[in-house]
Parts: C-alpha cells; sequence; structure tokens
C-alpha cells in the first residue's frame, strides 16, 4: 500500500492507495499520527483509493478519531466507498468520523 500525502493550505490530506488491512494499517496509523501532529489535526483522510478495511484498518481509524477526540475533533474522512461505508455502519463507528464527499469539501470543514 502507497499512502500519498498533500498539503491544501494548512491542511494535509492522505490518500492510501489499496486496502487499508494488516501490516499497512499499522504503516497508515503511524503515517497518520506524525501528519497529525505536524498539522495539528488539520488532516484528511481521503479513502478514494482504498476499496476495504480489516479490522485492523478500523482499530488504526478509531485510534485516530479517539486521539483527535482528546482535542473536541473528529477525523474528517472522505471518498468513502460503498464497501467502507458498510462496514463503518455495520460496526457502528460511521458516527465516529466526519463524512465529506471529497476531498475538497472536507479541507474547507477547516476553514
Amino acid at each position: 500500500m502507497q499512502i500519498r500525502e498533500q498539503r491544501q493550505g494548512a491542511v494535509s490530506v492522505l490518500t492510501p492507495q489499496g486496502p487499508v488491512c494488516g501490516p499497512d494499517a499499522g504503516v497508515f496509523k503511524s503515517t497518520a499520527e506524525r501528519v497529525m501532529g505536524q498539522t495539528m489535526g488539520r488532516f484528511v483522510v481521503d479513502l478514494s483509493g482504498t476499496p476495504y478495511v480489516d479490522s485492523e484498518g478500523l482499530e488504526a481509524l478509531v485510534t485516530l478519531t479517539e486521539a483527535l477526540a482528546q482535542s473536541g475533533r473528529m477525523l474528517k474522512l472522505c471518498g468513502t466507498c460503498e464497501t467502507v461505508r458498510e462496514v463503518l455502519e455495520l460496526t457502528a463507528l460511521a458516527d465516529l468520523f466526519e463524512h465529506f464527499q471529497d476531498a475538497n469539501a472536507a479541507v474547507r470543514s477547516f476553514l
């Protein structure tokens, strides 16, 4: 899995390419934690290139949103495919995240 990182003003957009599962979930979490520290939590996870997540991927997303919740924020997700949305809803995790259609809408939400 590759993770593309782009800056849009003061906001970073992380775009994992491929499934977020197994050992790749740990790499994703480490990358997101690094970016979270550098941007004071102003980042978006664009899941448009992610066809599915497994339990380890879900755990990484939950860990990130719990860290952000300590400062009153939620993890912003965008571009989630139907499969990932269903997994989030079936596991009752969907409400832990802010959901946006695309990265531009998520980035604008910081203004």
